[in-house]
C-alpha cells in the first residue's frame, strides 16, 4: 500500500486528548502574501479550533494588508500623474514671458480750491424771461459773481438784511477769445425787504396789446430759500434763511403737453413790483398800442390821446400805406375802443393805491420807503466775457425800482 507522503509527518491523533505539536510540511507555511489557502479543504490532518480562528486572522490581515497596498499604489500613481501635468504646465509657462508693464511716473496731486458758501446762488435764481432753448447758453461760461457773495459779507451792501433775489438774461454781442457773438448775460437782481416784494408777474410785449398781470404760482413760480453749501446737511426747517430766491418749477421737458402760447408766456416774465406810495407810470399814461386786424397785414402802432388827433393820425397811416383807406372808419373806432380801456384802467389803478394807502399798517409803508434794487453783472475772469461795456441800467418803472447797479 502507497503510503502519501503528506501522511509521513503527521502524527496519529492522540486518545488522551492533551495537545500536542504539530509539525507542517514546508509547502503550508504562510510565508508569501500571494499564497492563498482554504484551511476548508482537507489536508490530512486534523486541526484544532484554535488553530483554525488565528489561521483566520492570519488570512483577514493578509487581504487588508493587500488592499491597503493597492489604494497606495492608485495614490501614488494619481500624485505622479499630478506632479505631471503640474510640471508641464509650469514648462509651458516659463516659455512664455511675461511682459513687464512700464511704471507710470508719478503724477503731482491735484488741488482743489473750496466752493465759496454762496458760489452757487446765482445758478439757483431763475432767469426769468429767458426763451427756453435760450437757457443752456446763459451757463456755457463760468461766470463768477463773487461780487454778489461779497455783498453778503460784513461790511456789504445786503449784509444782515432779508432779501430777495431774481434773475434775468441781457442778449449782448460781446468779445471772448478775440472771437465776438451775441450772448445771454445772466442779471441777478437783489430786493432788500423785509417781506417778498411781490406775489406777481407782470407779462408783456411788442406783441400783446396791452400788459397782463397774474399771480406768480399760475406760472410755476414762487420764491422759496436759498440754503448756503455749509447749511444744506442741516434740517431746512431749523435754519432762519435771510436769502430768497425766486424758483421755477416748470421743467423744460413737460413744455411739450402745454400750448404754444403758453409756452411763449414764460419768455415775457418779469416780477411785477407794485409801489403803492408812488404814482407808477401807468397811472399817468396816455398812450395806447394798436394792434389793428387789417388786411393783407396787421396796423400795428401807438396812440397818444392826448397829444395825437384821431381823425389827423388816421390819415397819415393811409399815406403811408400802412392802413387801406376802406379800412378808415373801422380803425378809428378800435382806437377810440382802446383809449377808452385806457382811460379805465388808470382810473381803477388810481383808485385801488389810494385804497391800498388807506389800508397799510406804518410799518409797511415804512418798509416800502426803505425798499432797495441792487442789480449784479458778472465781474471779469478768463473763464468768461468781460460785460463791462454793456451795462444797463434798469428802467424806473412798476416792474422794477431803480437801487444801485454793482
Amino acid at each position: 500500500m502507497e503510503i502519501n507522503q503528506q501522511e509521513e509527518n503527521v502524527m496519529p491523533p492522540s486518545t488522551d486528548h492533551q495537545p500536542r505539536p504539530v509539525s507542517l510540511p514546508p509547502q503550508f507555511l504562510l510565508a508569501s502574501s500571494s499564497l492563498s489557502l482554504s484551511l476548508k479543504e482537507p489536508i490530512g490532518f486534523e486541526m484544532r479550533k484554535g488553530a483554525k480562528r488565528k489561521a483566520s486572522e492570519k488570512e483577514e490581515a493578509i487581504k487588508s494588508t493587500e488592499e491597503e497596498d493597492t489604494t497606495t499604489a492608485k495614490k501614488d500613481s494619481s500624485k505622479s500623474t499630478e506632479e505631471k501635468t503640474t510640471k508641464t504646465e509650469s514648462s509651458k509657462a516659463g516659455g512664455r514671458r511675461k511682459k513687464i508693464k512700464p511704471s507710470k511716473p508719478e503724477s503731482e496731486p491735484e488741488f482743489f480750491p473750496d466752493k465759496r458758501n454762496l458760489e452757487d446762488l446765482w445758478k439757483q435764481v431763475f432767469p426769468v424771461g429767458t426763451e427756453w432753448d435760450q437757457l443752456d447758453q446763459v451757463y456755457q461760461y463760468k461766470w463768477n459773481f463773487s461780487n454778489l457773495e461779497n455783498a453778503f459779507e460784513e461790511g456789504g451792501e445786503l449784509y444782515g438784511q432779508k432779501v430777495y433775489l431774481f434773475g434775468s438774461t441781457e442778449p449782448q454781442l460781446v468779445f471772448f477769445k478775440d472771437e465776438g457773438k451775441v450772448t445771454c448775460i445772466p442779471v441777478v437782481v437783489a430786493v432788500v425787504s423785509p417781506f417778498p416784494p411781490s406775489n406777481k408777474i407782470g407779462i408783456n410785449s411788442v406783441q400783446r396789446e396791452a400788459e397782463e398781470i397774474v399771480p406768480m404760482k399760475q406760472m410755476k413760480m414762487d420764491w422759496v430759500p436759498y440754503i448756503p453749501l455749509k447749511d444744506r446737511d442741516s434740517q431746512v426747517e431749523r435754519l432762519k434763511s435771510q436769502i430768497f430766491i425766486l424758483s421755477c418749477t416748470q421743467r423744460r421737458v413737460g413744455l411739450r403737453h402745454l400750448k404754444l402760447e403758453h409756452v411763449k408766456k414764460f419768455e415775457y416774465c418779469l416780477p411785477y413790483f407794485y409801489q403803492p406810495l408812488q404814482e407808477d407810470e401807468f397811472e399817468q399814461s396816455t398812450i395806447v398800442q394798436i394792434m389793428f386786424p387789417a388786411e393783407p397785414k396787421p396796423t400795428i402802432c401807438e396812440f397818444d390821446w392826448e397829444l395825437d388827433e384821431l381823425e389827423e393820425f388816421t390819415d397819415k397811416l393811409i399815406e403811408e400805406e400802412e392802413l387801406s383807406a376802406d379800412q378808415k372808419d373801422a380803425f378809428k373806432d378800435f382806437v377810440r375802443k382802446k383809449v377808452g380801456e385806457g382811460k379805465k384802467a388808470n382810473r381803477e389803478a388810481r383808485e385801488a393805491r389810494k385804497k391800498a394807502l388807506a389800508e397799510m399798517s406804518e410799518e409797511t409803508k415804512t418798509a416800502f420807503q426803505n425798499m432797495k434794487f441792487y442789480k449784479f453783472y458778472p465781474v471779469p475772469t478768463p473763464d468768461s466775457p468781460d460785460v463791462s461795456n454793456v451795462k444797463a441800467t434798469m428802467p424806473e418803472s412798476a416792474l422794477m425800482e431803480v437801487g444801485t447797479d454793482v
